[in-house]
């Protein structure tokens, strides 16, 4: 996991990002999506470190069901 999270501003830039195998994809998104990246008093969003700005957790665990049906490809928009 050499990358930062700082350099992914979506979750879904990990689920579809080419070069990443799935075991790092679902492991970065597991990461992104824990209490340790909860938000002080805004329990459903989550920020990494060095990330700009905070997503809603939802949008992680959507991210991770996409690993889970093979895909990665979800284009919603950012």
């Amino acid at each position: 996991m050499s990358q930062p999270f700082s350099r992914f501003l979506h979750p879904f830039e990990i689920a579809r990002h080419p070069s990443l195998e799935p075991e790092v994809k679902r492991a970065l998104l597991a990461r992104w999506a824990s209490d340790r990246a909860a938000v002080r008093d805004k329990p459903a969003l989550r920020k990494l470190p060095g990330a700009k700005r905070a997503v809603p957790v939802d949008d992680v665990l959507a991210a991770l069901r996409t690993l889970d049906r093979g895909g990665g490809e979800h284009r919603a928009a950012l």
